[in-house]
């Protein structure tokens, strides 16, 4: 008989994730957005290995229906038929509310604005502290659909920039991925609701970009209306003529500045693959078949021919409309090294500080302020965060000299990028991989008299979505506690299209 026993399940109360070495943890990702709501159930085993819990098994529990999002007006969604939706797909799912160790909640488009956020937030008051959750505005959902679709992954373990579309309701967001990065983002005015269809074609709802979209193709889009096949197809043909154009695709030919949401892509090269995600990507992939009232399987259809057409090759990582997170999943537990500084010492704790990794290259033996500076206000930019009013933690690793003139440098830059989050009265947190995080308090504090609380933290090591909980400091080693809640995101397959 096998004595062996199981991995500990992380559902009993009391228990801290620290005191195991093999784990399951039951985790929910809610993605609730702008034109559809679902939901993701998974298990996955963590195994500790030295001081981290590695995710080495995910199993599917349960893919929720595809909910389009009830709203009581234009712009509120329907907190009640929410919530009724959300228990049914727990109760589908067989789990309660208090099986559920973990998760993230994932707030896009019209979830993101005031009037919602007070019954969305109702939804989960009992996850609290549980739940990671991340307001995603235009930059943030196309990094998210980036790694949720596999392109990231995929651009890191098959070396091809890969240009990620993905297409929802009312939105498209491009993310440019190179060496398991994401190195640039855009959104536009492209999307399958931005008019509403009854069963006969009769127009129902059109959106402001909509009739941006009317205008230049000259189609009337008055309610009531029934339109045309043909014009149908013309207002699909021009969407998808503009989204190729704005990817850098085809040659610009349509003005599509009153319908971009970012500043468009720089990158002038044609990258060497295409992945889609959104819920559009499930016609293109013939995953999808029924007509919601909407564009999509048109637009699809016309996509799919001049992307064709382009010659470029496109890859279908897998997940299309679900191409979100499996859940805030991954914990790690880090101790900090003891040379750290924090100004006051009760400083600390904080819980849910997200994370922003800057592109620094610090390797080098000069430091340029104004390269900080743009690094890290491209992190924020990149993860929705520049005018945040919330606390963020700048995490970079450390290479080369700790010299006096190295780390005024670093700090010039990282002060001014962080200039809007201190004058909102918050810490300016700091977090890296070297021996520095003392030096670098001491420097704000000392030297440049910084009068904002400081937590300059070191021996931590950190990625992209973290987000962060520092504890109390240890009096017998100086160091601190540091909880790592990272996002994990489905393990992408490619497949050839």
């Amino acid at each position: 008989m096998d004595d062996t026993p199981g991995p500990a399940k992380f559902t009993a109360p009391g228990r801290q994730i620290y005191d195991e070495n093999l784990i399951q943890l039951t985790s929910v990702g809610v993605d609730i957005g702008s034109s559809t709501t679902h939901l993701v159930f998974s298990r996955l085993e963590l195994e500790r290995q030295g001081p981290r819990y590695v995710t080495v098994n995910k199993t599917l529990l349960y893919e929720s229906e595809i909910l389009l999002t009830p709203y009581v007006d234009g712009t509120t969604i329907d907190g009640p038929a929410l919530g009724q939706f959300i228990s049914q797909q727990y109760d589908a799912a067989r789990l309660k509310r208090e099986d559920v160790d973990t998760g993230a909640l994932i707030l896009t488009g019209v979830a993101l604005q005031r009037q919602n956020s007070r019954s969305i937030a109702d939804l989960f008051a009992e996850e609290a502290g549980r739940f990671v959750a991340v307001s995603a505005g235009d930059n943030m959902e196309a990094t998210l659909a980036a790694h949720g679709s596999g392109a990231v992954s995929l651009s890191a373990t098959n070396h091809n920039t890969i240009l990620n579309i993905d297409i929802g309701g009312g939105t498209t967001k491009l993310a440019i991925c190179a060496n398991g990065r994401v190195n640039e983002v855009a959104a536009i005015n492209i999307g399958a609701r931005l008019i509403v269809l009854d069963n006969d074609g009769t127009v129902l709802r059109v959106e402001d970009a909509g009739h941006i979209i009317g205008q230049a193709t000259g189609v009337d889009l008055t309610i009531g209306r029934q339109l045309k096949d043909q014009e149908l197809e013309s207002i699909a043909s021009y969407m998808a003529d503009v989204l190729l154009q704005v990817g850098g695709l085809a040659p610009p030919s349509l003005n599509s500045q009153a319908l971009m949401r970012t500043l468009p892509l720089s990158y002038n090269s044609v990258p060497d693959v295409i992945t889609f995600s959104g819920g559009v990507s499930e016609y293109i992939y013939r995953r999808e078949s029924e007509s919601f009232g909407d564009l999509g399987e048109v637009l699809a259809k016309h996509i799919k021919a001049k992307t064709q057409e382009a010659g470029i090759r496109v890859w279908s990582a897998e997940k299309g409309i679900r191409a979100t997170v499996i859940g805030a999943s991954q914990y790690t537990v880090q101790v900090s090294g003891n040379t750290i500084y924090l100004s006051p010492l009760d400083a600390v704790p904080v819980r849910n500080v997200p994370v922003v990794l800057p592109a620094l290259a610090l390797d080098d033996a000069d430091i340029d302020p104004s390269e900080v500076r743009i690094a890290v206000e491209s992190a924020l930019d990149q993860f929705d965060l520049k005018g945040s009013d919330l606390p963020v933690a700048v995490a970079f690793r450390w290479g080369g000299s700790a010299s006096y003139s190295r780390i005024d440098l670093l700090c010039t830059g990282i002060l001014e990028a962080m200039k809007h989050s201190l004058s909102n009265g918050n810490p300016l947190v700091l977090v890296c991989d070297g021996d520095v995080g003392g030096l670098l308090g001491i420097h704000l504090k000392e030297e440049m008299k910084l009068e904002q609380t400081v937590i300059s933290i070191d021996g931590i090591e950190l990625k992209e979505f973290d987000h962060i909980d520092i504890g109390t400091i240890i009096p017998t080693s100086g160091s601190v506690p540091v909880v790592i809640k990272s996002l994990v995101f489905p393990t992408p397959t490619i497949l050839d299209n």
